[in-house]
């Protein structure tokens, strides 16, 4: 059989690659005779650099920047053949990398993401895939914009330096200094929500507390957000603030939208950039997989958008995740089946340790059931 895998990550357990590394083991124990192409998948935060590499041929840049608490780290992204950059915001400004006693919107910002954006124009790249999951701050893309060039000022005219504080200072915006490259580029951004920067839906509101923002800082940075984004559209000429998306990240959707960037979905652009869809179309069996799966995977998650494209070519699709909840029945739609490595009782803590082992069974049952069937298939021949 010909057998693509294209699983999410198990969060907190393991990577998409790894799923995906467990998943080919355990085929190949069943019956080495099968030809597999693994083609791990990711939604735009932590992973998507290694899902990329690991389907398609480029190299891990590594560089030093600004962090999310404006102090210097050492991070990566990458450049695949193409002259195509990707990015993830999680690996610069990154809520992970912040510890849980530091995090406050006030002392965070998005600089670095700007600074390794110009590196790679540096390094002749012409189009950027920038993921926008797991970020730590709420500064509207202030930070990044600066890094690109653009200059702000307060109300007594000294320049801003990026920081979330910032935001509540901003009385004027000039893109008139923005790096010239930026609008060659094909900027697309890998967002799963659909947030407007502002109001009861916004980046602060839905967002904020996570990142360490108090009741009344989620008031202002509502507010500051707001006319913010304003002088940023008078500048730009461009209506974005209640745009689906403009909200991700603290608002750095917003940002990319003004210089010119498509937001478009995750799993759609990376399955899209790995060309998974070709390889389904030739695929006699394709499995995919989540940490934990429910009628929210066929809305934007990995797996749903791999089970789209398989039905496409009527390939069967097989879910196997750490656990499935919710209506079963809807996800049986667009899965020919659905299975939880979990095969006896465990607790949440002992599940997560051995997610490696339970995947790699619940994989070599699926396998070795859809290899029965296609031997039949092919005797009756």
């Amino acid at each position: 059989m010909n057998i693509i895998i294209a699983p999410d990550s198990y969060k907190g357990s393991l990577t998409a690659s790894k799923v995906a590394e467990t998943m080919k083991k355990a085929v190949i124990d069943i019956n080495n005779t099968h030809a597999v192409m693994l083609k791990p998948m990711a939604d735009g935060g932590e992973g998507t650099i290694d899902a990329m590499l690991s389907s398609i041929k480029g190299e891990r840049i590594s560089i030093d920047c600004t962090g999310p608490l404006g102090e210097k780290i050492t991070t990566s992204y990458a450049i695949l053949d193409s002259k195509q950059a990707v990015i993830e915001l999680a690996a610069i400004s990154g809520l992970v990398q912040v510890p849980a006693d530091k995090r406050n919107p006030d002392y965070t910002t998005t600089y670095g993401l700007g600074e390794v954006i110009r590196d790679a124009l540096n390094k002749g790249c012409t189009s950027i895939i920038i993921g926008l999951g797991g970020s730590a701050t709420n500064d509207g893309g202030l930070g990044m914009l600066l890094a690109l060039g653009m200059q702000a000022w307060d109300e007594k005219g000294n320049k801003l330096k990026g920081f979330g504080a910032d935001l509540h200072r901003v009385k004027k915006v000039s893109f008139a200094d923005l790096d010239v490259r930026i609008s060659a580029t094909d900027i697309k951004v890998a967002c799963d929500v659909n947030n407007p920067l502002c109001g009861s839906e916004g980046a602060s509101v839905v967002y904020g507390p996570q990142k360490g923002a108090s009741k009344s800082q989620v008031y202002e940075y509502n507010k500051s957000l707001d006319a913010y984004g304003s002088l940023i559209e008078k500048a730009t000429k461009k209506s974005l603030k209640d745009f689906p998306g403009a909200g991700a990240a603290g608002g750095v959707g917003f940002a990319l939208l003004a210089i010119g960037a498509d937001l478009v979905s995750g799993a759609k652009l990376l399955a899209t950039t790995m060309r998974l869809e070709e390889a389904i179309k030739n695929a006699d069996i394709v499995i995919t997989g989540e940490g934990q799966s429910d009628e929210q995977t066929l809305y934007g998650k990995a797996p749903g958008h791999v089970a789209m494209l398989a039905k496409k070519y009527e390939v069967p699709v097989v879910l196997v995740s750490g656990s499935l909840s919710g209506d079963l029945n809807i996800l049986r739609e667009r899965f020919s089946g659905c299975f939880s490595i979990i095969n006896k009782p465990l607790s949440l803590e002992e599940c997560m340790a051995q997610a490696e082992s339970l995947l790699y069974e619940q994989t070599k049952q699926v396998i070795h059931f859809a290899s029965s069937i296609a031997k039949r298939n092919l005797t009756k021949r």
